[in-house]
């Protein structure tokens, strides 16, 4: 015998959101505070084009990630619009995505493409923006079958 258990809207519309945001979540590149781009200012890159270290008291929340600002401006720029400041593939490195790999960034190794912010690992030893570099149009092609592959897991 089933019973029938109503469920209310209200309930239900908050766990789907932020059950999804937990998912979101799990898929980008976050600190244990899930902060992203490890305290970088998003807008930065765009702006100024370069990687500017974002300040812990001008903080926004989109999808379960914090974000970090270094100006007031910046961050209502980034509130009008997040999805156009979020980084490709997560935060994850754009050039080990097109490989079908997660691996951390280094937040000043980065690149604008077709207004978009991809991010990459770098050592003293290792380049991988060097390395997209060389293609970035086919690597780019591969990094999104990836990352669309992974948001299907």
């Amino acid at each position: 015998m089933f019973t029938l258990v109503k469920i209310n809207p209200v309930f239900f519309w908050v766990f789907s959101f932020c059950f999804s945001a937990h998912l979101w979540g799990q898929q980008f590149n976050l600190d244990k505070q899930r902060v992203a781009l490890q305290g970088y200012d998003v807008v930065s890159y765009f702006q100024e084009n370069k990687a500017v270290l974002g300040n812990n008291t001008l903080t926004s929340e989109f999808k379960g990630a914090f974000y970090h600002f270094s100006s007031v401006e910046n961050q209502a720029q980034f509130d009008a619009n997040p999805e156009h400041f979020i980084p490709q593939y997560g935060g994850w490195c754009a050039y080990a995505m097109s490989k079908g790999k997660k691996v951390s960034i280094n937040p000043e190794a980065f690149l604008i493409q077709e207004n978009r912010l991809y991010l990459f690992y770098q050592t003293r030893w290792t380049n991988t923006l060097e390395k997209w570099l060389v293609q970035p149009e086919n690597f780019q092609v591969q990094a999104d079958n990836q990352w669309d592959k992974m948001a299907k897991e």
